[in-house]
């Protein structure tokens, strides 16, 4: 149990670090160039690592065993994220792109919170509806830039990475107190909520 507390702590040590920073400041062609800056991209902006990780471990702690059955919310997550950039990349313009990120922090929380199990479909197209808003985020960053498919393809590895790191750390909780997840994901939860106020409060 105490090796999984001091887990807790270095995450949410890594979160208080990271500060309150999002992964889409600006518009810049050349603010990301290249696979290098896409693949760090997602790790500047809590709100995105935060619901890549959530993604992964909610996967992890509802799945009956380990194997492929728990990789329908991450590869739906990745894959939609792609179509979410290819359409910002194009200036499709969809409202509410900053506040369904932040609505997908307190999703994705509430469902590692619950453990809610669904059908792998239905898990992947889930998350996937709030995928598609995170890649539109980056989408839009990317529209002029000078390398946008070497950086988008940074940035999904990143996202796959961060992934595993969720599912990791969902596997390895699955036997531990099951408080210890819930407040993981009442912290993604909750950040989400802090970002939707201050959006409004905006």
């Amino acid at each position: 149990m105490h090796k999984h507390f001091k887990t807790l702590a270095v995450l949410l040590a890594t979160a208080l670090t990271s500060g309150l920073a999002l992964a889409h400041p600006g518009t810049d062609p050349h603010q990301h160039v290249g696979f290098v800056s896409g693949f760090l991209h997602p790790f500047t902006g809590l709100d995105h690592m935060a619901v890549m990780v959530a993604v992964g471990l909610w996967s992890a702690l509802v799945a009956r065993q380990l194997g492929a059955a728990m990789l329908w919310g991450p590869l739906g997550f990745a894959n939609l994220l792609l179509v979410g950039a290819a359409l910002g990349m194009q200036g499709f313009e969809v409202p509410a792109v900053e506040p369904m990120i932040a609505a997908s922090l307190v999703v994705t929380g509430m469902l590692v919170v619950s453990r809610l199990k669904l059908q792998g479909i239905w898990a992947a197209a889930l998350v996937g509806v709030f995928a598609v808003f995170h890649g539109l985020a980056h989408g839009y960053e990317l529209a002029d830039n000078v390398q946008a498919f070497q950086t988008l393809a940074g940035m999904v590895t990143a996202t796959l990475v961060l992934h595993t790191m969720g599912l990791g750390l969902g596997w390895s909780l699955r036997g531990a107190n099951v408080w210890v997840a819930r407040l993981l994901g009442g912290c993604v939860a909750a950040f989400g909520g802090v970002l939707m106020l201050l959006q409004i409060s905006n």
